[in-house]
């Protein structure tokens, strides 16, 4: 792992990195940082070889502890080049302060309560 990025140059680079957000797909369709791709931390042991040929990686979690380790483990695969740096997002999802991208649809705000029938 190269260590932390901040969230404010993230938003800098959104278009020169590969997020890695390591949640489960739930709370990833509720709210990612545009452009980032879900592989949830238990995946990613397994599927970590979609990353190789990445020029930069960076893991993405609630607090910024988890990303950490799977900024490690992304780092020890042998497939990312040791030139290629691996950045956990400091703070986590709670310091980013860009804007978020849903795959859950809001229900329509002239809709009432849906009925139980």
């Amino acid at each position: 792992m190269d260590g932390e990025i901040e969230p404010d140059e993230l938003q800098s680079r959104l278009d020169d990195v590969r997020v890695v957000d390591i949640r489960n797909s739930l709370a990833f369709d509720h709210g990612h940082i545009p452009g980032s791709e879900n592989i949830p931390f238990n995946q990613l042991p397994q599927r970590v070889d979609a990353l190789a040929g990445a020029n930069h990686v960076v893991t993405v979690c609630p607090h910024g502890k988890s990303s950490v380790q799977a900024a490690s483990l992304i780092k020890s695969y042998e497939g990312i080049g040791d030139d290629t740096p691996v950045e956990s997002l400091a703070g986590g999802l709670d310091a980013w302060d860009g804007p978020l991208d849903s795959n859950t649809e809001e229900p329509d705000a002239d809709e009432g309560p849906q009925s139980p029938f």
